[in-house]
């Protein structure tokens, strides 16, 4: 019998060692190491085998590329548009697609979703398998959101083999396994869950993609710092890593694409998460905007870039004068260090005193926005607040600040641009030297701050503002 010998392996890089250590010394991460019994003999002729390797004659012949067929890989749609717009059209045959979220924010809402349009607009097979919930559960969700049809075929199982048993007797175009952490491989080591077995999982539903066909969707868990939970080699298996992100104090939920082998990686879909289901959104600029009769002080508009697609953004300011040594600076889904130079920046080079000031700077709806692009929009918000001056109707500001006060350009002003011009804006505040072909709405070009702020109408202190109005 072969002896059998321990060692050590960390679940998120898979970094070996000989003994237990509490810190990976490969990803410095903390608990992650775990034991694993490898075979001496294993260990050996994997050792050897590279020095006895010899060619064979392949299966099947090595052809020009010219003569390759390109149509079995062209994306088929899902049916839900916005993930087909994150995916490059929807999803190749053979493909191995990995869905990573935090838990509670909609996964397995949407991939259900997404079986049942393609068993019903496309006539074919979908085999949901899931090991997390129960047959009854996942039965309940279907009622509750109307994905109930007789072409999605219902599996709770956990184990890899009865799975490619149910998939050679439903015969699906598209499967989808809910999640890859649940799943158990018997014939490799580890826990559930682990670095091995995870490993395991995905490279056997990969070769099952490859060889068959079929569609597969993976759920994957994430870790505290937001990344897909397992190996890292796990994302380099699959062929498209998508990130589910949501605040769970808004229905607004969003997909990035990380990685993509067919398609453009900086799409971004939204979606809107109610009792009833989840619903593709597009044209979520008017969730990030507050409508009002009347302008106030310390709001402006931007134009954020979420990969290739434009979303219009409130940014809120204000300042509320205190006898505090330290004022307080507060801020909600914006950089608080650009939001700090920007602070710094309207004291140092247009005259707008903070020092005695508690500042809060805020985006609206849960929109973050943390490019340099919105930089002018922080600092015209938060001089009109402290100025009691609002903005005119229908502008919109965009551009990074320097920190010698100047206004430097930024990427997409002309799609940026008309998008604003779609949604009913007619005024902006851009950087020289900007391509403004095809815009009709009206162009202030500002070199620095202190123009931005004389171009808006903010030049005036507030004792000013107060006698003239």
């Amino acid at each position: 019998m072969a002896k059998v010998k321990s060692l050590y392996r960390c679940s998120s890089c898979g970094n070996e060692v000989a003994k237990w250590v509490g810190r990976c010394p490969g990803c410095s991460e903390w608990g992650t190491v775990d034991e694993v019994a490898v075979s001496a003999a294993s260990r050996s002729s994997s050792a050897s085998g590279a020095a006895g390797r010899r060619a064979l004659l392949p299966s099947t012949a090595a052809a020009p590329i010219s003569t390759i067929d390109s149509k079995v890989t062209r994306a088929r749609p899902t049916g839900v548009a916005e993930l087909d717009r994150v995916l490059g059209g929807g999803v190749v045959p053979g493909s191995v697609v990995l869905l990573s979220g935090e838990p509670g924010v909609g996964k397995s809402t949407l991939l259900l979703e997404v079986a049942h349009r393609w068993a019903r607009q496309r006539e074919e097979r979908a085999l949901y398998v899931t090991a997390e919930e129960s047959a009854g559960q996942v039965r309940l969700r279907a009622d509750r959101t109307g994905a109930v049809h007789e072409r999605v075929y219902l599996a709770a199982e956990s184990d890899l083999a009865t799975i490619l048993g149910h998939i050679d007797q439903v015969q699906p175009t598209l499967l989808v396994v809910d999640s890859v952490q649940t799943m158990l491989a018997a014939d490799a080591d580890g826990v559930i869950g682990g670095v091995t077995q995870v490993r395991a999982v995905t490279a056997a539903l990969t070769s099952l993609a490859k060889a068959s066909g079929i569609a597969v969707l993976l759920v994957g868990h994430v870790t505290k710092d937001g990344n897909v939970a397992g190996p890292r080699t796990l994302e380099h298996l699959v062929d498209v890593v998508l990130q589910f992100e949501g605040d769970k104090h808004s229905t607004l939920r969003m997909v990035r694409g990380i990685k993509n082998r067919f398609g453009s990686a900086d799409e971004v879909g939204c979606f809107e998460l109610h009792d009833d289901g989840i619903a593709g959104v597009s044209d979520p600029s008017g969730l990030f905007l507050h409508h009002r009769a009347d302008q106030v002080a310390g709001t402006a508009i931007t134009v954020a870039m979420d990969g290739k697609r434009p979303l219009l953004g409130e940014v809120q300011g204000l300042t509320v004068a205190t006898q505090v040594p330290a004022p307080r600076r507060a801020v909600s889904g914006l950089d608080y260090n650009r939001v700090s130079m920007v602070l710094a920046v309207l004291q140092s080079r247009c005259g707008v005193y903070l020092g005695k000031h508690d500042v809060y700077a805020a985006t609206v709806g849960g929109m973050r926005l943390t490019e340099p692009a919105a930089d002018l929009a922080v600092a015209v918000a938060i001089a009109g607040s402290e100025r009691d001056i609002p903005l005119r109707a229908g502008m919109v500001v965009l551009g990074e600040v320097g920190l010698a006060g100047e206004v430097r350009r930024v990427t997409g002003v002309g799609r940026r641009l008309r998008e604003a011009e779609r949604l009913g804006f007619t005024e902006a505040l851009v950087p020289p030297g900007t391509d403004l072909s095809g815009i009709t709405m009206k162009v202030h070009e500002v070199a620095n701050v202190r123009a931005a702020l004389a171009s808006s109408g903010l030049s005036k202190r507030r004792r000013e503002h107060v006698e003239a109005s």
